[in-house]
């Protein structure tokens, strides 16, 4: 569906995009995820033709991306971060200009519109303008708009900021529809959650380079964390800490607010190594977690920063 090579893109000195590569295959719910300032959304702008590039090729449906390739252009839908609707149009008129952007018969973008309205469960807002809209069906608009005119491609750039759950969770369910009904998604996100629970398969951006991808099985196999231990309301002093830190597969620990986190590498019964640790000084310990690792583990241990840095 995508195939990006080589990708350079300088700002005078300043490297935005270094030698990057990109391939989405057709029918993929592709993640992309990186720290502020890796390069996601010039990537994203030079796949749609929207910024010029130095050096490298992008083909699109096995065509190469250009600005006034409008065959291309019009299999493609684009959802932004910051919502792009007219705030002097209602719902139905918002959805209906936007499609006809692509659509010109009259009759069909009607259809399509309904669809589009019933797709993100906007049927009671039809007449609603957008500043009567709460930010999540806010959100839904901005979706319809970019989805309507039923593209093969669709770019969803962090869909789902600063929404209430139910709206979360009805904009991932139509992404996953969408999927089912044949069009292929970039996804990108700061909620690692989302990516994880949709995506087939997962590039991580930093420094304008892709330095990891694979399924989220694949991306967790080359890590060093097998296994992440937390422990509350626990008082310890230097020299607990010290000898945790020596405990067989234990090889880092993070101790703040009587919260103690502890990474081990793939091992059975670090879980247990740890609890007699604590039992055998007599250190009275709150709840427990164990967890396997997460695309966040993954993230921070690949690129050494959080996602929402």
């Amino acid at each position: 569906m995508i195939k990006i090579e080589n990708l350079v893109k300088r700002y005078g000195v300043t490297v935005a995009l270094d030698h990057f590569n990109l391939e989405v295959k057709e029918g993929e719910i592709y993640g992309l995820l990186g720290p502020n300032g890796s390069g996601k959304t010039t990537a994203i702008n030079c796949m749609l033709a929207l910024l010029k590039f130095d050096r490298g090729s992008i083909k699109v449906m096995g065509e190469e991306m250009a600005p006034d390739n409008y065959k291309i252009k019009s299999q493609i839908g684009i959802v932004m971060q910051d919502v792009a609707v007219f705030e002097e149009l209602n719902v139905w008129d918002n959805i209906d200009y936007f499609c006809s952007l692509y659509v010109k018969d009259r009759k069909k973008r009607r259809r399509l519109v309904e669809d589009a309205i019933r797709f993100v469960g906007l049927e009671e807002y039809r007449k609603a303008y957008p500043k009567k809209l709460s930010g999540g069906l806010l959100r839904r608009l901005n979706i319809a708009c970019g989805i309507a005119h039923r593209p093969k491609f669709i770019i969803l750039d962090e869909p789902t900021v600063a929404v209430d759950p139910q709206s979360r969770n009805k904009i991932l369910e139509g992404i996953c529809e969408l999927n089912r009904q044949g069009s292929t998604i970039v996804y990108t996100s700061h909620y690692m959650e989302e990516v994880e629970q949709i995506c087939t398969r997962i590039a991580i951006m930093d420094h304008g380079r892709s330095i990891a991808e694979g399924t989220k099985e694949e991306l967790k196999s080359m890590i060093k964390t097998g296994e992440t231990v937390t422990i509350e309301a626990v008082i310890l002093g230097g020299n607990d800490l010290a000898e945790l830190k020596e405990l067989p597969h234990v090889f880092d620990i993070q101790y703040e607010d009587q919260k103690l986190v502890v990474r081990c590498t793939k091992a059975r019964h670090n879980l247990i190594r740890i609890l007699k640790f604590l039992q055998d000084r007599e250190i009275p310990f709150g709840r427990v977690f164990s967890e396997l690792p997460t695309l966040n583990d993954v993230f921070l241990e690949i690129t050494g920063k959080q996602l929402r840095d």
